[in-house]
């Protein structure tokens, strides 16, 4: 039995149209389709999951939280005027790190998880 993501794919859509239910079609390579995802699914593995060896789930939950946080309120975002999406109000500045890598911050070691 193969288990490609393209098998897979295959087999989903005859399900999905087995159960009656439509989908909407991205053709290979065509990121412009969904060009929102695309930038972020590039983002996460250039700035976080090339660099990063996970060597247990909840080390992987703390970092990907440390960095969708980062992503998300401190990192700047070139389409929105470099600013971040969602800055923290109550965060104090900190410096640009000069590069587009996490450099995690002291207290964030300690932040809880969201679930």
């Amino acid at each position: 039995m193969c288990y490609g993501s393209e098998f897979i794919a295959t087999a989903v859509q005859k399900w999905l149209g087995q159960i009656g239910v439509k989908t909407l079609y991205i053709a290979p390579g065509s990121p412009w389709e969904n060009g929102y995802n695309e930038s972020f699914n590039g983002s996460l593995r250039d700035e976080l999951l090339n660099g990063e060896i996970f060597y247990s789930l909840a080390e992987a939950k703390v970092l990907i939280e440390a960095w969708r946080r980062h992503y998300n309120t401190v990192r700047p975002h070139s389409s929105l005027g470099y600013r971040p999406p969602a800055p923290e109000t109550a965060t104090p500045p900190y410096p640009a790190s000069g590069s587009a890598s996490l450099h995690l911050r002291p207290d964030m070691a300690a932040m809880r998880l969201m679930h």
